[in-house]
């Protein structure tokens, strides 16, 4: 039949295009196939239900290769860009207290924030193994897209891919982030100096312990969930408090004492710590001392180091005590002019011991 002549829409033929094409897209498969993946109307009906449905909002809708953000919009909330990305391909990918889509949100939103930007704009990029339930990649979009709204950010760009079963395990997300810095805050690692108070906004560890008990390897038994949480509101209420401070990041693999150990070496000055200040759930500790593990180094998602003048100590830990994600904030150490670039703790036993770098990981895939 030739259609060359059939110009009005009430040709049926075109008719029916036309009803399709207008008709919501929808999954109809139980699990993710390749042709998921093949750029045709499966992939597409996985966008536009998946994703465009989780995510929902005036950019994404687009369905463009791009998410198009005005410049001037972005500049009423600073001076500065800040722009970070991370993968995620942790082990399993629901563990209590998240899963790797609010994880991959928080995870990108507080490497923007300890930056002292305000985060606005995530993508999300998405590799899927061939055979995944449906259902479970829409409760992972879905809780993505509730992350973002705790955190006040927009997923307004993407990308999909499906490979072959066996070539991933379930699934993989990375997602990137743009956020804008505040004129007047400039935190770096290079800014730290001695008589510095160091703070943390709660308990240590509870993100590595709750991994490596919902593996299901060792038969443990634990009520200890992650503490996956977003922290830019954290972040600005401290800002709003002091301005000067030195350094913030968030300790996510290698846990604090990496992050500290980094700090000291960027700075060339020595950190001190008190074990005895370190909080650490008394669960967390049995399970470390069962595997022989040391929750200084374990990974967090929702906890971040705070270097302050010691002068405005006191000023800041009120104010991280008062926001719902630092009510158990407290100091755990000063900095130092020597040794330069070491970290060391004062322990229980009145003894002093060394801090030093992990020469590997003590839980891979984490995060």
């Amino acid at each position: 039949m030739n259609l060359s002549s059939a110009n009005s829409p009430q040709h049926p033929i075109l008719q029916k295009l036309e009803q399709a094409r207008c008709h919501h897209s929808q999954v109809r498969d139980s699990n993710i196939t390749l042709a998921h993946g093949s750029g045709g109307k499966a992939m597409r009906d996985l966008i536009e239900d998946i994703f465009v449905g989780s995510f929902d909002n005036p950019m994404l809708s687009e369905l463009e290769d791009q998410a198009r953000i005005s410049l001037a919009s972005l500049i009423t909330f600073g001076d500065r860009l800040a722009f970070t990305t991370d993968s995620y391909i942790i082990d399993p990918i629901f563990f209590p207290g998240g899963n790797i889509g609010n994880l991959a949100v928080n995870g990108t939103v507080n490497d923007l924030a300890v930056s002292g930007a305000k985060p606005l704009y995530l993508s999300c990029a998405m590799i899927i193994e061939e055979g995944l339930p449906v259902k479970t990649l829409r409760q992972v979009a879905q809780s993505m897209k509730t992350a973002a709204d705790v955190a006040v950010v927009q997923i307004v760009t993407g990308d999909t891919k499906v490979v072959n079963r066996g070539s991933a395990d379930q699934l993989f997300i990375n997602t990137t982030g743009v956020g804008i810095i505040r004129k007047g805050i400039s935190l770096s690692a290079h800014n730290l100096q001695p008589g510095d108070a160091v703070l943390v906004n709660g308990y240590l560890g509870d993100h590595g312990t709750a991994i490596t008990v919902a593996r299901g390897e060792l038969a443990l038994d634990s009520t200890i969930i992650s503490d996956c949480q977003p922290l830019n509101s954290l972040v600005e209420t401290i800002l709003d408090i002091c301005p000067e401070i030195r350094a913030m990041r968030d300790a996510t693999r290698g846990g604090v004492a990496t992050v500290l150990n980094e700090f000291a070496l960027s700075s060339q000055v020595g950190i001190k710590l008190k074990e005895s200040s370190l909080p650490v759930r008394e669960e967390v500790k049995g399970v470390c001392e069962l595997l022989g593990l040391d929750p200084f180094y374990l990974a967090n998602e929702g906890k971040l180091v705070v270097i302050v003048p010691q002068s405005k100590a006191e000023l800041v830990l009120a104010a991280m005590q008062a926001h719902p994600a630092g009510e158990n904030a407290c100091i755990i150490g000063e900095v130092i002019d020597s040794p330069s670039g070491v970290v060391f703790m004062e322990t229980l036993f009145g003894t002093e011991r060394i801090v030093d770098l992990l020469v590997g990981d003590q839980l891979p895939r984490i995060c």
